[in-house]
């Protein structure tokens, strides 16, 4: 399945010819323009989406109630991309506070050593002793379980970093088994919880192969821009080489569109070139540019609580609920 996704996106980036340049055939009258939307799929995706709202506006939660414990699995996701500024922190943060709202017990691991998941949520993580830092590079003697920050809000708990994690790539690359030592210390925890989202870091480096090994998914959120589309194509690969050496349960949960500005022309171009892609990898659910995701980290909370109303925090609910429901 990445394979495939991977051709289509390496043949989608491949440098088409100039209307200069396309061969000539002989001139053929076109027919008369028919009164169609530019943006197809993307209309399409609208639809889905307003009918989805409307639906769950009518009935508010058909899935709060916690399936039977024999029944429950952890589902961990790694939330990644190698560009900055996609928004994987903001989404891990709402998306988090929304699976807690819906009753999910929900860790979120910060694996970024700016640490802005841990700011996020208001724990001052520059002065903590332990940090993810010390459970990966000490696991023999320090557990996930103690650096956990428990009781963030209801069925939330986080473990916080600091820039102390940027060098557990160089004490780490000596480790036996080092792409592995993320998913043996999460292995205690993950009985305990629902859900456990993990914010990687802006690169492809150690730290997000270790989430990519302990991760059942990826949730790739994807800035709508062209330059932020390119960089997919080494995502995938990274993502296929993980499948195939690693992990291979590993699996794409979906694209989420993000900082999507519904008054130019060029987002919805990008999104839709997303869409004809990857298909049905891509989430109907798109998180519009608002300042209100920049004001809500201030405040040290989730857009969630920040401005319940909001389109932004409308969309995570509604994402959390695609998500719950599986679909």
């Amino acid at each position: 399945m990445l394979a495939k996704l991977f051709d289509r996106l390496k043949e989608f980036l491949e440098p088409r010819p100039s209307p200069s340049e396309a061969p000539r055939g002989p001139e053929v009258p076109e027919p008369a323009p028919e009164q169609k939307s530019r943006f197809p799929l993307q209309t399409a995706a609208q639809r889905r989406y307003q009918r989805l709202r409307r639906d769950l506006a009518a009935e508010p939660s058909p899935i709060p109630l916690l399936p039977k414990e024999a029944d429950r699995l952890t589902r961990v996701i790694a939330i990644a991309n190698q560009k900055g500024g996609v928004g994987k922190t903001t989404t891990t943060m709402n998306l988090g506070a929304a699976l807690a709202e819906l009753g999910r017990k929900t860790l979120l691991i910060d694996l970024d050593p700016q640490a802005a998941l841990s700011i996020g949520f208001g724990i001052n993580s520059y002065e903590l002793e332990e940090t993810v830092y010390n459970a990966l590079v000490e696991s023999d003697s320090i557990s996930l379980e103690r650096v956990t920050y428990y009781g963030i809000r209801p069925n939330l708990d986080v473990v916080p970093s600091n820039i102390d994690l940027a060098a557990a790539e160089m004490e780490l690359v000596a480790a036996i088994g080092r792409e592995y030592i993320l998913k043996e210390i999460l292995e205690p925890l993950r009985e305990r919880y629902d859900y456990i989202l993990i914010d990687c870091p802006p690169s492809l480096s150690l730290l997000t192969i270790n989430a990519l090994a302990a991760a059942d998914s990826v949730l790739i959120p994807l800035q709508c821009e062209y330059l932020a589309l390119r960089g997919m194509r080494m995502l995938i690969e990274v993502i296929e080489k993980a499948q195939k050496k690693l992990n291979p349960s590993l699996k794409i949960l979906g694209i989420l569109g993000t900082m999507y500005n519904t008054r130019t022309i060029h987002a919805r171009e990008v999104i839709e070139e997303v869409r004809s892609v990857f298909g049905d990898k891509v989430f109907d659910v798109v998180i519009r540019t608002s300042i209100k995701f920049a004001e809500a980290p201030v405040v040290h909370q989730p857009i969630l609580e920040y401005a319940r109303t909001h389109p932004g925090a409308v969309a995570y609910r509604t994402l959390a609920e695609v998500i719950v429901n599986g679909e």
